[in-house]
C-alpha cells in the first residue's frame, strides 16, 4: 500500500484501517551474511520502496551519503538503518538494529544484525525471536566463512524458514550460471545443517531488483521477489492445545477474596475445568476461571473468558488453594514436561570473561530463576569447519555442548519443541550482565525429580516400580500391585 493509499485509508475511516492492522498476522526475520554483502543496504531498499519511511528520514540519509561518499550521486540506504556514527563512517554495522513495517499482508519487524566474527553474540541476539532468516551472499564471492557461522547459528537457533538472498547479481550482469552455481554450494551445505526451508532469490538490492518487484533482468528466475516471499511465507507453528505451558509471572492478590496466577501462555492451550499441573512441586487442580487481560468490559472490568491460548496474557484462578509462586511453571496434568535440575544444553558465550567450569551463574529460563553451574564442557564447535572441540573453558562468541547443574529442579522442554521453555540466559551473580545464552538439548530424568501421579504419592518406591511393570507389561489386568 502506497503511503498516498494509507492516507486516504486512515482518513477515510480510522477505526477500519486500526482493526485491519491489528488483525495482520507479525512476522520478524532478520538479516546476516558476510561483511558487505548488503544486509543494511536490502532493508534500507524493503523500506525506501515499500514507502515506509519519513521524509525527515531520507532527507537525513541524503545528507549523510554526500558526506561520507560510499554510493557515488546515490542515496546510500544503509544509513536508513545503521545510526551510530562510527557505523557510518566505516560502513559497517556493529550492533543489531531493528525496524518496523508493514504491507497489506503482514507487519513486520526487520533485524539487521553485524557481519564481522567479533560480534556474533549480537547476530544470536538478534535471531533468538526470528520466524525467518535472510542469509545474504556476494554473487561475486559466493559462500564464505561468515555465510558457513550464520548458518549454523540459525541452524542451532531453529529458524526453520531460510531465504538465500543472493545479493549484487547487477555486478555480475545477472548471470544465471554464477545463480545455480552459488545455489547448488548453498543446497550442500543446508543438508548438512539439516536447514528444513530453503528458498533462493537473485537479486540486487541497491538496484531494488527482485527486493520488492520481480525485475525483467531476471527473466530465468520464475520466482517471486523477496517481499512477495516474506508475505506468503507460512510461519504457523504445530501449536498443539494439549502442550500447555504456563510460567507463572505475578501472584496477583488484591484483596482477602482473590488470588490469581499472572502470566503468558507459551504454548498450547486453556479451558475452564481442564485439570492443571503445577510444577515442580506436582501439586494438582483444576482451573476455576481465566481472565483476558487484553480484554477489558465497559464498566473497566476485566473479561472472564472460558478459553485461551498462546500467546495470549492472562490470569488463572484455580479451584483448590495451592501453593503456586513466581517461576512456577502450570501444565495440563495429562502432559507433563520432564522435571530435573540436570539439563544438556547449548551454550552461546557473550562475555569478555571466559567461562568457568564449575563457577555458579545465576539461569533464568521464562520467569524462573536458580543457581547452576556447567559440570562438564562436553565439545565446542568450531563453527567454521564444523568440527568438534575438546575445551577446558568458553571464550567470547564460543559455542559448545555441556552438562548444566542447577539447585534445584524445574520443568523443561527440549528447544526443538518449545523456544520459550527450552531457551536461558546466563547472569554473571557479581556483575548481573548476561554472559550467555542456552538451548536446551535434552532433560535428564532422574528419580527424585519425577512427578509422581497423585494416586501413588503415598505408595513406597518399590511398590511404584511393582506398578509401573504391571502396566507395561501387563497393560490387560487393569489394575495395581496394592
Amino acid at each position: 500500500m502506497s503511503s498516498e493509499n494509507m492516507r486516504e485509508t486512515i482518513s477515510d475511516d480510522i477505526e477500519k484501517y486500526l482493526k485491519e492492522h491489528e488483525n495482520k498476522s507479525m512476522l520478524r526475520f532478520l538479516t546476516c551474511g558476510s561483511v558487505d554483502d548488503g544486509k543494511s543496504t536490502l532493508i534500507g531498499r524493503l523500506l525506501y520502496d515499500s514507502k515506509t519511511i519519513f521524509e525527515d528520514q531520507l532527507l537525513a540519509a541524503e545528507s549523510e551519503s554526500k558526506k561520507y561518499g560510499t554510493t557515488g550521486d546515490k542515496i546510500d540506504l544503509a544509513l536508513l538503518v545503521d545510526g551510530l556514527q562510527s557505523e557510518r563512517e566505516q560502513g559497517i554495522t556493529i550492533d543489531v538494529a531493528y525496524r518496523f513495517f508493514s504491507t497489506d499482508k503482514r507487519k513486520y519487524i526487520i533485524a539487521d544484525t553485524p557481519g564481522h566474527e567479533q560480534y556474533t553474540r549480537n547476530m544470536v541476539t538478534g535471531a533468538s525471536t526470528a520466524d525467518v532468516a535472510v542469509i545474504l551472499i556476494d554473487a561475486r564471492k559466493g559462500i564464505l566463512t561468515q555465510t558457513r557461522r550464520h548458518s549454523y547459528i540459525v541452524s542451532l537457533l531453529g529458524i526453520e524458514h531460510v531465504i538465500v538472498a543472493i545479493n549484487k547479481m547487477d555486478l555480475v550482469d545477472f548471470d544465471k550460471e554464477v545463480y545455480e552455481k552459488i545455489k547448488s554450494d548453498y543446497e550442500a551445505l543446508a543438508k548438512e545443517l539439516e536447514i528444513k526451508n530453503r528458498y533462493y532469490i537473485p537479486m540486487s538490492a541497491l538496484e531494488g531488483d527482485n527486493v520488492v518487484q520481480k525485475s525483467d533482468k531476471t527473466p530465468w528466475y520464475d520466482g517471486k521477489s523477496l517481499l512477495e516471499l516474506l508475505d506468503t511465507v507460512d510461519i504457523s507453528k504445530d501449536n498443539k492445545p494439549e502442550n500447555f505451558r504456563f510460567p507463572v509471572q505475578y501472584v496477583n492478590r488484591p484483596n482477602l477474596d482473590f488470588r490469581g496466577f499472572c502470566g503468558t501462555i507459551a504454548a498450547g492451550s486453556v479451558s475452564v475445568g481442564d485439570e492443571i499441573t503445577v510444577l515442580p512441586s506436582g501439586k494438582t487442580s483444576r482451573v476455576k476461571s481465566i481472565i483476558d487481560a487484553g480484554d477489558i468490559s465497559e464498566d473497566k472490568r476485566f473479561v472472564t473468558t472460558q478459553s485461551a491460548k498462546a500467546p495470549m496474557a492472562i490470569t488463572l484462578t484455580t479451584e483448590d488453594e495451592i501453593d503456586i509462586s513466581r517461576g512456577d511453571m502450570i501444565v495440563h496434568t495429562h502432559n507433563v514436561p520432564r522435571v530435573s535440575n540436570n539439563l544438556k544444553v547449548m551454550i552461546v558465550w557473550m562475555d569478555e570473561t571466559p567461562m568457568e567450569v564449575g563457577r555458579e551463574y545465576d539461569i533464568k529460563r521464562a520467569t524462573t530463576v536458580v543457581t547452576g553451574k556447567v559440570e562438564h564442557i562436553n565439545y565446542k564447535v568450531d563453527i567454521n569447519t564444523y568440527k568438534r572441540e575438546v575445551v577446558d573453558e568458553l571464550h567470547l562468541n564460543d559455542i559448545a555442548s555441556c552438562r548444566l547443574n542447577l539447585n534445584r529442579a524445574i520443568a523443561a522442554d527440549k528447544y526443538k519443541h518449545n523456544r520459550d521453555t527450552g531457551s536461558f540466559i546466563i547472569i554473571d551473580r557479581i556483575t548481573n550482565n548476561t554472559v550467555g545464552a542456552g538451548m536446551i538439548v535434552d532433560v535428564a530424568r532422574r528419580e527424585h525429580d519425577r512427578v509422581i501421579p497423585a494416586e501413588e504419592r503415598h505408595y513406597s518406591q518399590a511398590e511404584r516400580e511393582l506398578n509401573a511393570y504391571i502396566r507395561k507389561h501387563y497393560p490387560e489386568w487393569n489394575c495395581k500391585a496394592i
